[in-house]
């Protein structure tokens, strides 16, 4: 009869190479610090990698002039941010929504490489809450790529953002995927 039992070697190799792989990916963000927190005003749970600076502005969006309360940083020559605002009027959120977002583009004369509804946990679900990811140019020239999520919860919408020369993949996952609207 013939023993079918893996060796330990054929077990063990494969479980080594596992864990060496994915300690080279966590290299790759170890300078990355995330730390979850609830932005005052926000009402909203996120993680940035670095400590936000906040401030805020009056800003007019889809109609409404209204105070918005922005948090943002710097780390590995990426930026952060996330922004927010009470439009008052459920009426007014998603051309508010469409709004930050065409902004986000014109900053940047950004062309969309990907698109997809929001899924931002405890968001309003809304066809305008989008998330996408684009290719742009910084006034400077320089190029840049952007992702960024527009959603809404009630009548308050958000905007969060990464800009930087090359975005990598898994550090935009932990940031968006992060953002949680607290009820």
């Amino acid at each position: 009869m013939t023993d079918l039992t893996p060796s330990p070697k054929a077990v063990i190799g494969p479980v080594v190479l596992k864990l060496v792989a994915a300690a080279m990916l966590s290299a790759c963000t170890a300078s990355l610090d995330w730390r979850q927190m609830q932005p005052e005003g926000l009402q909203l749970s996120a993680a940035f990698p670095c400590r936000p600076a906040s401030q805020a502005r009056q800003v007019h969006l889809a109609g409404v002039g209204a105070e918005m309360i922005l948090y943002a940083c710097t780390a590995q020559d990426i930026t952060f941010a996330i922004g927010s605002l009470d439009l008052g009027d459920p009426a007014r959120v998603g051309d508010a929504l469409l709004a930050l977002r065409a902004a986000a583009l014109a900053n940047v004369r950004g062309q969309v490489r990907t698109e997809v509804p929001a899924t931002v946990l405890r968001m309003t679900p809304h066809p305008s809450a989008r998330e996408l990811s684009f290719d742009g140019r910084l006034p400077d020239g320089r190029s840049v790529e952007e992702a960024l999520v527009v959603f809404s919860r009630g009548t308050r919408v958000y905007q969060a953002t990464l800009v930087g020369s090359k975005l990598d993949a898994e550090v935009v996952r932990t940031f968006l995927d992060a953002l949680k609207v607290i009820a």
